[in-house]
């Protein structure tokens, strides 16, 4: 007997003559995550489902945690391998029992779950469910069966490699498509709650993501950049490896605010990253740009102001995932991703830098077009690619 987990992939089936691309993309981001936890794993294809072998069991519980964070897979489970014969599933039931690594000691209720994939296993699955069934109620005698709803239920999976897997808990995973299949993606990272939930979503339909993250030193500290470094770290859990852009934005808002009508501050600092974010993306080969806008939670996401924000982009879609979100559930996903408690440390990012008083709220493209002929867009945004630091996360 040895521990080996089984991993569930899910909307893969769906994908028809490009299935096997879906799949060697998910193989290569698990292993990519689970290779930094243990250096032995290995995986191999079962049936529909994947088997994750020969690593230190002493590594499990990470590897089972980075497993639920792969985008693609949509459950796991720690089992017990074992030879497919009655005889050796039998004893093996026996032994885990009387082990008490299957727990039922609070249980009232259970039923016992065979899948027979390979055909030629001796006994169907009705006759060996209630074979391993007593063997259970030898052991837990107060045990009721219940087929219906019962509060434990021992899975026996029996497969075409000649191996059984026998376990309890089916653990949920990501869902989701493999990063990676659906092009490239360059996130807009601020230092807020929004942004890295908006990474997390399109990530979990398969953009691969690299992020940019607008600096403003010395108006915000070397902290507040910090902590940017730190929500990409918490977000390359899911996406995998990414590289985050720090672009130098002090020179542009300082422009601005010397130049132009306090009002459009913020709709012309928008337009500026985007032209800035369209020129990293047309080296890199990004094929949108993401934001974590949400529609009418401040006043550079109304209609009117996205609209103008997005204009001065030539041939790039923007990508809004929480454009339909309210606030309540953005925090619930930043929470269960865990980026909340970083999101909310105490540091501005630039937009909170020369932030005016009453923003204007429906800009019209010509005014805001009349208001950046004041300044050298194409010398400040130059100027800013040309000083970019790149850090590898």
């Amino acid at each position: 007997m040895k521990k080996v987990v089984l991993l569930r992939y899910g909307e893969i089936h769906l994908k028809g003559k490009n299935r096997g691309l879906f799949e060697k993309q998910l193989i290569d981001n698990i292993m990519e995550s689970l290779l930094k936890v243990d250096e032995n794993v290995k995986l191999k294809k079962i049936g529909g489902r994947y088997l994750l072998y020969d690593f230190n069991e002493d590594n499990l519980d990470l590897i089972v945690h980075s497993s639920t964070k792969i985008f693609g897979l949509v459950s796991l489970s720690v089992a017990t391998e074992v030879e497919s014969s009655p005889e050796a599933i039998e004893k093996s039931l026996k032994n885990l029992l009387e082990n008490e690594e299957l727990n039922l000691f609070s249980a009232k209720t259970f039923k016992v779950e065979v899948s027979r994939a390979d055909k030629s296993f001796p006994i169907h699955s009705t006759d060996f469910e209630r074979q391993l069934g007593g063997i259970v109620l030898d052991f837990f005698p107060n045990l009721k069966v219940n087929l219906s709803l019962p509060e434990k239920t021992i899975f026996v999976d029996i497969r075409e490699n000649k191996k059984a897997y026998i376990f309890m808990d089916k653990i949920q995973g990501a869902g989701g498509i493999p990063v990676g299949t659906s092009g490239k993606g360059l996130v807009m990272l601020s230092g807020g709650i929004d942004s890295p939930v908006a990474a997390y979503l399109m990530a979990k339909r398969g953009m691969k993501l690299s992020a940019v993250h607008f600096h403003s030193f010395p108006y915000t500290s070397e902290q507040a950049k910090e902590k940017v470094v730190q929500l990409a770290k918490i977000v390359s859990k899911y996406t995998g490896s990414l590289k985050l852009y720090v672009v130098s934005f002090t020179k542009i808002q300082e422009e601005i605010h010397k130049n132009c009508k306090s009002a459009y501050m913020i709709t012309i600092m928008r337009r500026i990253m985007m032209r800035i974010c369209e020129k990293l993306s047309e080296k890199f080969g990004f094929q949108a740009i993401i934001t974590g806008e949400n529609l009418g939670q401040v006043a550079s996401q109304t209609v009117e102001s996205m609209t103008s924000t997005e204009s001065v982009l030539k041939n790039l879609p923007v990508f809004r995932p929480l454009i339909g979100f309210d606030k309540i559930e953005i925090i619930k996903l930043s929470r269960a991703i865990e980026t909340y408690e970083t999101s909310i440390l105490p540091y501005e990012d630039c937009c909170t830098v020369f932030l005016p008083k009453n923003p204007i709220i429906k800009p019209k493209i010509d005014l805001v077009e009349r208001e950046e002929s004041f300044l050298n867009i194409e010398e400040l945004v130059e100027d800013a690619l040309n000083k970019i630091e790149i850090i590898e996360i």
